[in-house]
Parts: structure tokens; C-alpha cells; sequence
């Protein structure tokens, strides 16, 4: 449910008050860019969709249900810019990129050893590049579903999709993954083997 902090804030924004925009990106900044980078695979680019979703925040706000939850509103805004904007980009990105952030600072850290380390390592590079190997909306709803342990009904509510349509995407997503996930496996046995 959307607190009472979020909720004052969004009445400010709509009866003009910037200072309401000001709590609604402090509160859900971090967030949105780790869900459209996470989608996006790209930081740049995910920066840009996060901005881009919080002006358009600012520019509906009228068009937003007081009476509902922020959250599933405003994730729906990053998803559908998220997609649409990989969509366009339909690019690869390295686990490791100079300026970006990469999927092991996003994960926690608690290896022990550096074996563990690094087959934990190999398994994050091999879990990012079987995501980046997913269309862009079967990435949004994996990310949304997991990332955010959104449900079903309101990944559907917050990627404007009939819920069957994202079942189908959740369920080919985690068989497109499973897939990839098994060839790292095998491969990983087999280099251990010899």
C-alpha cells in the first residue's frame, strides 16, 4: 500500500507543488533505475528511462487513482519505457561495463571462499547473459516478477498485459532461462571433469 509520505507527496504534485516529485524520486529512484537497467541492460540508458518515467510522473499525475497504489502505476511507466526503449536499442551488454553498473553489485556479497567466489561469479555472468539473451518484455516481467516478487495480477496491471499473456511470458522466460542455465551447467561439469 502507498504510505501516507507518498501519499501527501502525490496530493502536492497534483495541485502543482514540484516539492511532491522531489519525495516521489527520493523514494523510488534507486529502484526504478535497477529495474529499467535490469531490463535495459544498459546504465545510460536505464538512468535516461528512469528520469524519463518520473516526468511522466509529473506530466500525468492527473490521470493517476488516489484511491490505488503508487508503486504498480509508476513500475508500469519504467517497464513499458524499459521495454520500448531496448526494444529500439536490441543490443548486448557485458556483465562488466566500464561505466556501468554490473549484476554483482546488485547481488549480495557474502562469498567465503574464492572458489565460492568464483563460481558464484561465473553463475552471475552466466544468469545475466541468459536475461540479455530474453526479449525485453519477457525480461521486464522475469525482473518484475522476481526482482520486485511482484504477483501475476499485478505484473499484469503494471505492464498494462492480459494476465495470461504474462504467464505465457514468465513461463517462456523461465524455460528460455532454464534452457541457457542447463548449457552453463553441463559445461561447467564438463571443464570440471577434465
Amino acid at each position: 500500500m502507498t504510505d501516507e509520505r507518498i501519499k501527501a507527496a502525490l496530493v502536492r504534485l497534483r495541485n502543482g507543488d514540484i516539492y511532491g516529485l522531489s519525495v516521489i524520486v527520493e523514494e523510488y529512484q534507486v529502484q526504478a533505475t535497477r529495474i529499467a537497467f535490469l531490463i535495459t541492460q544498459d546504465k545510460a540508458l536505464a538512468e535516461d528511462v528512469a528520469q524519463s518515467a518520473f516526468l511522466r510522473v509529473y506530466e500525468r499525475i492527473h490521470q493517476f487513482d488516489m484511491r490505488r497504489d503508487f508503486a504498480p502505476w509508476f513500475f508500469r511507466i519504467i517497464a513499458n519505457a524499459a521495454v520500448q526503449t531496448a526494444q529500439r536499442e536490441q543490443r548486448q551488454v557485458s556483465l562488466e561495463n566500464d561505466d556501468g553498473i554490473s549484476l554483482a553489485e546488485l547481488l549480495p556479497d557474502s562469498l567465503p571462499t574464492p572458489d565460492e567466489q568464483a563460481e558464484r561469479s561465473e553463475l552471475r555472468q552466466a544468469v545475466w547473459e541468459a536475461l540479455g539473451q530474453l526479449s525485453p518484455k519477457q525480461r521486464a516481467a522475469v525482473v518484475l516478477h522476481y526482482y520486485l516478487d511482484m504477483k501475476e495480477g499485478e505484473l499484469a496491471e503494471a505492464t498494462d498485459s492480459k494476465l495470461g499473456t504474462v504467464r505465457w511470458r514468465l513461463h517462456t522466460g523461465r524455460e528460455h532461462l532454464r534452457v541457457l542455465l542447463d548449457r552453463f551447467k553441463n559445461l561447467v561439469s564438463t571443464e570440471v571433469e577434465t
